[in-house]
């Protein structure tokens, strides 16, 4: 007899092995609207596994599926929708769920432009050189995941955003699939004032309604403009999105990661979010959601389910790289930050194994591991910070995810 508890993210499956319950579970909470959740076993040497629902953080124009909420695919769209929170039946009984991303290919993304590359020492991006830079971007994005071409990510995107994409194309060759191909339609672009001696940045916009709403964070570098940054809301109907405030000029207004005038600084409102994230404990100052609350209620009932079984959970949330924000119209800011995060599993007696699911599967083979396995992830996310003084909760707006390295032993 199999009891199956689907709860409020990963995709986990308990079975019985001869030495023992096999827990077969998602690293990472699954947020495309399929299924986040558990499965039990009795000790009946019979019961077998159950197959998981598929799920995918695509990427523009990702028409894949993933099964751990960070495979994602083309011109990027990288988040999930919001999970199930109820108790349903056995995962394999239900609809296999789909989030994936169809992008127009061909559409027009901007007018063209000459790229004006970094250090040419232009005194500040005009909106036609951004809507270029950009529209390059996603061309070049478009090419290189239809190649899987690692080398050339090198001149698309840098840090953290360029370690997530590569270790997708590891992924996705190791699985034996195709990423998809296309851009995203008509972005809108916000471009800060140039500051001397700080490089330059813009954020793009693309909205297609029933399908996603992904936010690009580009920045000049000596090699020419890479995307450092990038988040997604899948959902049918994305969460409210603040207007960017903007000069005379249609100029909008950077601001440091410690800026004040706000209900925290950029960073302590970054390293807050990340913090309730490792403790699983939701914190108040920001709004429910499935980056924020839903994703500590999955923790909180993933680590329940590991004890059941004598393992247990540790997890850590480190941010990574920098903290950019632009003021907003109600006088809070949006906020970009990263992230490396790591799912540690480790068993506290003999007996139960844990197998993987999703991504962290593919880069683990599909084993079974008797004593610890881990998963390490990238994370991009976008939050709108409200003015001081305000009685509004910070509000997750996107995320993208992607694994980046699963051990065991």
């Amino acid at each position: 007899m199999v009891l199956t508890i689907i709860a409020t993210s990963a995709l986990w499956l308990a079975t019985r092995s001869p030495s023992g319950p096999s827990l077969a579970a998602n690293p990472t909470p699954d947020r495309s609207g399929g299924d986040w959740g558990g499965a039990v076993s009795s000790p009946s040497p019979t019961s077998s596994p159950s197959r998981s629902a598929r799920k995918s953080t695509p990427r523009p124009g990702d028409g894949t599926d993933g099964a751990d909420g960070t495979d994602r695919s083309s011109p990027r769209p990288r988040t999930s929708s919001r999970p199930e929170t109820s108790l349903r039946p056995e995962a394999s009984s239900r609809p296999r769920a789909t989030t994936s991303m169809r992008p127009r290919a061909g559409t027009p993304t901007s007018p063209a432009s000459a790229e004006a590359p970094a250090g040419s020492g232009r005194p500040q991006l005009t909106s036609k050189e951004a809507y270029a830079v950009h529209g390059r971007y996603q061309r070049g994005l478009s090419a290189a995941q239809a190649r899987k071409d690692r080398e050339a990510m090198a001149r698309l995107e840098h840090g953290l955003a360029l370690e997530m994409t590569r270790a997708a194309f590891t992924t996705a060759k190791m699985e034996g699939t195709s990423l998809a191909t296309g851009v995203w339609p008509n972005p809108k672009i916000w471009i800060p004032r140039h500051v001397e001696g700080v490089a330059d940045w813009f954020v793009a916009v693309s909205h297609e309604p029933g399908v996603a709403r992904i936010v690009d964070v580009m920045s000049s570098a000596p090699g020419g403009w890479r995307l450092v940054a990038s988040a997604a809301d899948t959902r049918a109907t994305p969460a409210r999105f603040p207007a960017i405030a903007t000069d005379a000029e249609g100029y909008a207004t950077g601001l440091s990661e410690n800026a004040t005038g706000l209900i925290a600084t950029p960073r302590q409102i970054a390293r807050a979010h990340l913090a309730s994230l490792e403790r699983a404990e939701i914190d108040p100052a920001f709004d429910e959601g499935p980056w924020t609350s839903e994703t500590v209620l999955f923790w909180q009932q993933e680590r329940a389910r590991l004890r059941e079984a004598d393992w247990k959970l540790t997890l850590s949330y480190r941010l990574e790289g920098p903290v950019r924000a632009l003021r907003t119209g109600d006088g809070g800011a949006l906020v970009w930050y990263g992230a490396r995060s790591t799912e540690l599993r480790e068993a506290e007696r003999e007996g139960a194994t844990v197998k993987l699911k999703g991504s962290a599967a593919v880069r683990t083979r599909g084993k079974a591991f008797a004593r610890s396995v881990s998963a390490t992830y990238g994370r991009m996310y976008v939050t709108h910070v409200p003015p001081a003084g305000s009685n509004e909760p910070a509000r997750v707006l996107g995320e993208w995810s992607d694994v980046l390295e699963s051990h065991g032993d």
